[in-house]
């Protein structure tokens, strides 16, 4: 059974310091890290490696995207554990405006372990969820990541049984404090995310369901980052109003793809 898990932010991301970035996936929107984010994801692996063997995570599922995994690669190669691709971790994006294209989708696992060939394992683990490239507006983003979690912890359970009692998490800033919402079973939680920050929750030993089922140790926590948390980022920085936000243009070209697969690929433990 999963007692802990951590949630971590990727690093500091090269388009947030230069404007002619390059795509290393070809992929629109999809930003690496900054040297400084390289160094965040660097203080992360070295955090986890100071912990006591018996609370360090055995395995470590990432969004797709090429930033959360190259904050992971670091922790994988101290650790000495594998990374899962898991899409049910992406990205949030508001709702496409009418009339564009869809958000982007990342590839699959097996077409990102190119880029990390000694860190992702591309054939023990298949993504549970898969977001619309539609995008979500407040509500859904907590009802995917609450539907996800629903599908995503009894499915670790049983592919590895036994195996994985902690975990870490690499994700993005609205996805991590969805997910902590979700799991502590408080949707009005404040909280704000910043880069490589990391969130820790362990598991009600007299409370069985997953969702509302954890209590939090630390929330979006930077202690363990030499110049602490950066960018930091809430749902209040773009929410509108009662969950709204402002749709969002997908990508040009894309108006005609087919939105698919989306929602859950395993059976739900549970009724939400």
């Amino acid at each position: 059974m999963i007692e802990t898990i951590y949630i971590a932010r990727h690093g500091f991301r090269m388009n947030w310091v230069n404007s002619t970035w390059k795509s290393e996936t070809g992929l629109p929107r999809d930003p690496p890290l900054a040297a400084f984010g390289v160094s965040q994801a660097q203080e992360l692996a070295d955090y986890f490696l100071s912990l006591p063997e018996d609370q360090r995570p055995t395995a470590i599922f990432s969004s797709p995207y090429y930033r959360c995994l190259q904050t992971s690669s670091p922790v994988s190669a101290a650790l000495g554990v594998p990374i899962y691709v898991e899409h049910g971790l992406s990205e949030w994006y508001s709702p496409i405006a009418e009339g564009t294209g869809l958000h982007p989708r990342p590839g699959s696992a097996a077409s990102l372990a190119q880029y990390f060939p000694t860190a992702i394992d591309a054939d023990a683990w298949a993504s549970v969820w898969f977001p619309s490239r539609k995008g979500e507006d407040v509500a859904e983003m907590h009802a995917r990541a609450g539907a996800f979690l629903d599908a995503f912890v009894p499915e670790v359970e049983r592919k590895f049984p036994g195996a994985h009692r902690r975990i870490l998490l690499v994700s993005h800033a609205a996805t991590t404090i969805a997910l902590t919402r979700v799991l502590v079973g408080d949707p009005a939680l404040p909280m704000r995310a910043g880069c490589c920050s990391l969130t820790e929750l362990v598991r009600k030993r007299d409370v069985m369901p997953i969702l509302g089922g954890w209590d939090a140790l630390r929330l979006a926590d930077g202690t363990h980052l030499k110049d602490g948390t950066s960018r930091d980022w809430g749902f209040e920085d773009i929410e509108i109003s009662h969950g709204q936000v402002v749709a969002d243009p997908g990508v040009p070209g894309t108006e005609h793809e087919l939105d698919e697969p989306v929602g859950c690929q395993v059976p739900l433990s549970s009724n939400l």
